[in-house]
């Protein structure tokens, strides 16, 4: 188990800057400034979060995004194009490497993450859950939380997303079908490969914060640096992509 898990309860309005926050809060870590911290956020408006190395053109319905006035950010860890908003509860799990000897690798820390995660999520919904597509957690064969990890030289950022009461058929008009699939998903609309978890979004707050132990505030959190960094991006083509 990790040790000395802090909990960061803040958000921010703005997407760009919660996704902003996951990075600051890993260089944080990464130069000792902080400890191992968790934190959840949920958006209230619409945007689509790239992949570092996904194209636009190949995951986003572009002309649905201008028409909705839906933007496209990117964010700093890998995997698909996802659709954020009301009812996808995100979380963020910023951990030194040192921690724990299974966190040294890429395989090694999904494994060491998912586990621990499909058990809690097993538990809440009294029903079997799985991990698939190394990254992805499924119950009765259908997506409700896809993950993905950022590395630095001394810490990691694990953060991934968790459907409870989301509007599932927007994504299909907002995000193509995907570049990439894994082999379970068959082919499938989002609208048939995801489900939202018969949750409410404290039970799975509270579930993951007992299980990661984090019960102390993050003491003196730099807010203004995340606002900075975000600043600086709003008009990079690269992180503000629509």
């Amino acid at each position: 188990m990790v040790n000395f898990v802090k909990i960061l309860s803040s958000q921010f309005s703005d997407p760009l800057e919660n996704l902003v926050c996951d990075e600051v809060l890993l260089d944080l870590c990464d130069s000792g400034a902080v400890e191992s911290v968790l934190r959840f956020w949920e958006s209230k408006d619409y945007f689509v979060v790239l992949g570092y190395g996904n194209n636009l053109e190949a995951e986003v319905n572009r002309a649905a995004c201008v028409q909705r006035g839906t933007p496209v950010f990117r964010r700093c860890s890998g995997g698909g194009a996802v659709l954020q908003g009301k009812g996808c509860l995100n979380y963020s799990l910023v951990i030194s490497l040192t921690d724990h000897a299974a966190l040294s690798t890429v395989d090694g820390a999904n494994e060491f993450v998912m586990q621990r995660h499909r058990k809690v999520m097993e538990k809440l919904i009294s029903a079997p859950v799985f991990v698939q597509g190394h990254t992805d957690l499924v119950a009765n064969d259908c997506k409700f939380s896809g993950n993905a990890q950022r590395r630095r030289k001394a810490s990691l950022l694990f953060h991934g997303t968790f459907l409870i009461d989301f509007e599932i058929p927007l994504m299909d008009r907002l995000l193509l079908f995907p570049s990439r699939e894994p082999n379970y998903r068959l082919g499938r609309s989002h609208s048939c490969f995801t489900r939202n978890l018969p949750l409410r979004r404290e039970q799975v707050v509270a579930a993951l914060r007992e299980h990661w132990d984090a019960e102390d505030e993050l003491d003196a959190f730099d807010f203004a640096a995340v606002r900075s960094v975000a600043l600086a991006r709003r008009g990079e083509r690269r992180w503000c992509c629509l």
